[in-house]
């Protein structure tokens, strides 16, 4: 989950942004890029048991759809739910073009689940909270989670021992739960 260097993809929120690239501004639509680059690589792999070429095609279609539909997207509160519902259908596109419903073999592979629409919600929620959460934890979060690095790797790259970054990761895994809670409890 890069941010391009620019406080800008950091800081802006989602609804800027895409006003930014509706407008045409490039710098907008990599930072909108940047922002979700990692999660929507992440789901056809791990919600739907995609393999890394499928995953890097759904990758491109669902970018290639946002692009081109993005300005008849009528309401920005709801782009979320809309990239969520594009992954979702360009993963299930793929596997029935591949002639399977289920990704195959299944000795191999996570059970799948019959309502990935949720983990796809779900990912997105965490996504957005992780993006929130201060810049140590969310460097640590996203590498050790969304990048499959091990505390080793992180502690070697950001010049902190292992013991540290295991803490680091437990602490801000309580922050984004606490957030997660409180986002939970205000739709209630």
């Amino acid at each position: 989950m890069a941010d391009s260097g620019n406080p800008r993809c950091s800081d802006e929120e989602d609804a800027d942004l895409l006003e930014a690239c509706r407008a045409g501004d490039e710098a907008a639509w990599r930072c909108l890029v940047d922002r979700y680059s990692n999660l929507i690589y992440g789901i056809p792999v791990k919600v739907f048991g995609l393999s890394l070429q499928e995953a890097e095609d759904v990758y491109q279609d669902t970018f290639i759809q946002v692009y081109e539909h993005l300005p008849h997207l009528r309401n920005n509160g709801s782009f979320r739910a809309w990239l969520g519902r594009i992954v979702r259908n360009q993963c299930l596109d793929r596997l029935r073009r591949n002639g399977r419903e289920q990704p195959t073999p299944l000795d191999r592979l996570p059970a799948v689940d019959p309502h990935p629409e949720d983990h796809v919600t779900t990912a997105l929620a965490m996504h957005a909270e992780l993006s929130r959460l201060p810049p140590a934890c969310r460097e640590v979060l996203t590498r050790h989670f969304l990048e499959n690095q091990s505390y080793r790797e992180i502690a070697r790259q950001l010049g902190l021992p292992p013991g540290t970054v295991a803490s680091r990761i437990s602490r801000c895994l309580v922050h984004l739960r606490l957030r997660l809670a409180e986002e939970e409890d205000s739709f209630r």
